[in-house]
């Protein structure tokens, strides 16, 4: 009898310990934004632009001031996902879906972000944009998501869920590798409904969720009440579009937070904001739209309004509230560093991202990345040093009327955050620096 109590006793001890341990693993959700410009929140310093919650996210933890992606979609959703460089991921540019005779896109022998999840025991979810190859391997199923719910490419219309582009124009709408019809339904309420049905269902288990948004990348179909409300405030064309898209994004944003707090969820859930790249000055956006405030360049330039994107990180009582880090950091850090706070054993070995929990942790601790940082994109290369950067062949996508008398644009970020003045010929010492830096980087991919 007496053993039989221990053994019951024991056993209580033992499930109490598991339940607690599950309870404190730590939900997380990516809210990943497309084409959203440098300060293009309130947050962050848009005084034209009604965003309540992605704010309340970024100023209810870490704001970052100097955060990184790449100067396209698919480069910065490799890295995101592998805690690489676009190189290394083998995703140096935009994934083309008429070329399915090479590789093309994210190789199935990268190790993601989702398989670190799902190997740690987390139910794992894609729900939006992929834009990462559908070759063999490719896909969301086969790259660590549970469930996978949204369009392979590029863009689609989020109305009729096409793919328009030079054509053949096509359907693109997919549920776990299976293609579902919702003709007619906007899609990101398609995108709000998935991810609540999946949290629902996963409610008692960890998760991650990779909310990949198609907002603000055109085409621009905000609801006509923001149209109305900006309309209102005088806003011109073609901001008025892009303010619109983006501010019915935020009311999704929305929904789901009040979903998180029914459910009890919202403190133990880390949720990391974060756009892909720069705002687009492409003919599909209007030309334009997107603000990067006093940065140079937009989407396709490695000028700093192309790949310097808002960012933050929240996970109520654990990150610092309302807070901001200044550090250079970049969207290769975040699979390290929600490797660090769930307690996940990651093998840094082979990727380029570092933890940002020091930082997290202490606002005067130095960047992580003390070597410098390199980025490449057609002909245009970046190496980038503590505050200085220097960019070859530059070119300005902000203002394509622009030719540069030089291929070395130099310039020290602390004192010419814009990258109006090239210092290349009085520092020559840094230009050879920053180069050896390129070239050795260089070899390395």
């Amino acid at each position: 009898m007496k053993h039989f109590s221990y053994s019951i006793l024991f056993t209580i001890i033992f499930f109490s310990g598991n339940l607690l341990y599950s309870q404190q693993k730590p939900n997380v959700i990516i809210i990943y934004t497309d084409d959203q410009g440098s300060i293009d929140l309130n947050s962050f310093g848009a005084k034209d632009l009604k965003t309540p919650n992605l704010d309340r996210i970024v100023n209810s933890g870490l704001k970052f001031t100097q955060f990184y992606g790449s100067p396209i979609c698919s480069p910065s959703r490799a890295s995101l996902l592998t805690g690489k460089t676009p190189q290394k991921a083998g995703v140096p540019g935009n994934v083309d879906p008429k070329k399915s005779k090479v590789i093309n896109g994210l190789s199935g022998k990268n190790y993601t972000m989702a398989e670190m999840f799902r190997d740690a025991n987390y139910k794992t979810a894609h729900i939006g944009k992929w834009h990462l190859g559908t070759q063999k391997g490719m896909l969301p199923n086969e790259q660590g998501f549970d469930y996978s719910f949204g369009h392979y490419v590029g863009c689609i219309d989020n109305y009729s869920h096409f793919f328009y582009w030079n054509g053949p124009n096509r359907h693109d709408l997919y549920r776990n590798g299976k293609e579902i019809f919702f003709d007619g339904e906007f899609f990101p309420d398609l995108m709000v409904n998935e991810t609540i049905k999946f949290i629902e269902t996963n409610k008692d288990d960890s998760f991650f969720v990779y909310f990949a948004t198609n907002m603000p990348h055109y085409p621009y179909q905000g609801d006509e009440k923001w149209l109305k409300y900006y309309q209102e405030k005088n806003v011109s064309y073609p901001r008025i579009l892009y303010n619109a898209f983006l501010s019915t994004l935020d009311d999704k944003i929305g929904i789901i937070m009040v979903k998180l707090e029914e459910l009890n969820l919202l403190e133990n859930t880390i949720i990391v904001f974060q756009s892909d790249n720069g705002h687009s000055t492409e003919e599909r956006a209007h030309f334009g739209g997107g603000n990067s405030g006093i940065y140079r360049g937009a989407k396709q330039s490695l000028f700093e309004g192309g790949i310097r994107v808002p960012a933050a990180i929240s996970w109520k009582n654990k990150i610092p509230k309302g807070e901001i880090r200044d550090q250079f950091a970049v969207n290769t850090d975040w699979m390290p560093t929600l490797a660090e706070l769930c307690g996940i054993k990651l093998d840094t070995t082979n990727i380029d991202g570092k933890s940002l929990v020091p930082i997290i942790n202490d606002s005067k601790h130095n960047t992580l990345h003390t070597n410098g940082y390199c980025w490449k994109f057609n002909e245009m290369w970046v190496a980038r040093k503590g505050n200085w950067k220097l960019i070859g062949n530059p070119y300005d996508s902000s203002n394509k009327q622009i030719t540069f008398s030089s291929n070395r644009w130099l310039v020290n970020l602390e004192n010419d955050p814009a990258e109006q003045i090239n210092l290349a010929n009085e520092y020559p010492n840094v230009v050879l620096e920053l180069e050896n830096q390129y070239q050795k980087w260089l070899m390395n991919q």
